[in-house]
């Protein structure tokens, strides 16, 4: 395994940020850290930068320890942290060429890790970093990263607040280094972006919750999932939590997802509640489930547990 992390923890004063995390990723696997803000993904990534020590646990890269080898870590590892870090009072090219040097480099547009990306910020070469657009500045960061041929790439939360057509030429690029062997563990809050992963680990309050395939993981939900469509969403959701047949009820963009106790619901029953509730108009279909209704249903499951 290229990367190995056992039963890592990390606590801020109470706040528990890492609980006993343990996962591994294999050489050349592009895998996804999926979680919402708040969940201990940048966490757990600054511990394998060696940004930060664990409080308890382990982790190795490529047979380094986070800890000890953190001199010969920093060579392997390429890193894009979550908040656009580079010198904004610098060109395009100037920030190349200076973090080419750090790793005794020289900065070669044509260098074939970078090539691609390269071409698309070319034209502006000459503009501060801070004056790029986010996806330019992203694709800058990515050519940062890369420009010493890391044999790890770490990426915190690379997408966030980019548009939607940079995302997916973000996430194109990161599928086209699975050619060159680099291994690559990326952490979003985008449920969507899960599918473009190899694997996913699911991380909740500090917690995995599944380790799986994107497939897989959808694979693996089992309850009833209905779609329902109302001009009355608020109140709809409202008169839902209130449900005694509720196992799970959220809004889902123009619809709201909900999953009975169990099959026995039916969605007749359901409209039933609601229009003596005085809520009419209301359609339910059944749904097929996604990474995020998988998400959603093991957050349930563990408050349920808990």
């Amino acid at each position: 395994m290229e990367i190995v992390i056992d039963t890592v923890s990390k606590a801020y004063g109470n706040t528990q940020a890492l609980d006993e995390v343990s996962m591994s990723v294999s050489r050349g696997e592009l895998f996804g850290l999926i979680g919402p803000d708040g969940a201990g993904k940048t966490t757990l990534m600054r511990i394998l930068t060696s940004l930060l020590l664990p409080d308890k646990g382990r982790a190795e890269l490529a047979g380094l320890d986070s800890r000890k080898d953190f001199k010969a870590l920093r060579n392997i590892l390429g890193y894009m942290p979550g908040r656009f870090s580079l010198y904004q009072d610098l060109s395009v090219e100037e920030n190349l060429t200076f973090f080419a040097s750090i790793f005794g480099e020289k900065f070669d547009p044509d260098f074939y890790l970078i090539r691609d990306i390269y071409a698309q910020l070319a034209p502006f070469k000459k503009r501060l970093a801070g004056r790029l657009s986010g996806g330019m500045k992203q694709k800058l960061a990515l050519c940062c990263a890369l420009i010493h041929k890391p044999r790890i790439l770490i990426l915190d939360e690379p997408t966030t607040g980019v548009d939607a057509v940079s995302r997916k030429e973000f996430w194109d690029m990161l599928s086209q280094l699975r050619q060159e062997q680099i291994t690559t563990l990326v952490s979003t809050p985008y449920m969507d972006e899960a599918v473009r992963c190899d694997r996913v680990a699911l991380i909740q309050a500090g917690k995995i919750m599944d380790i799986n395939t994107p497939a897989g993981v959808v694979d693996s939900f089992k309850p009833e999932l209905y779609s329902i469509a109302t001009p009355h969403i608020y109140q709809t959701l409202l008169a839902l939590k209130e449900y005694n047949d509720t196992y799970s009820v959220y809004p889902f963009g123009q619809v709201i997802h909900f999953i009975p106790t169990d099959a026995s619901v039916s969605p007749h029953k359901v409209q039933d509640y609601l229009t003596k509730k005085g809520i009419e108009a209301v359609s339910i279909t059944p749904a097929l489930p996604n990474i995020e209704d998988c998400f959603m249903e093991l957050m349930q499951d563990e408050h349920t547990n808990g």
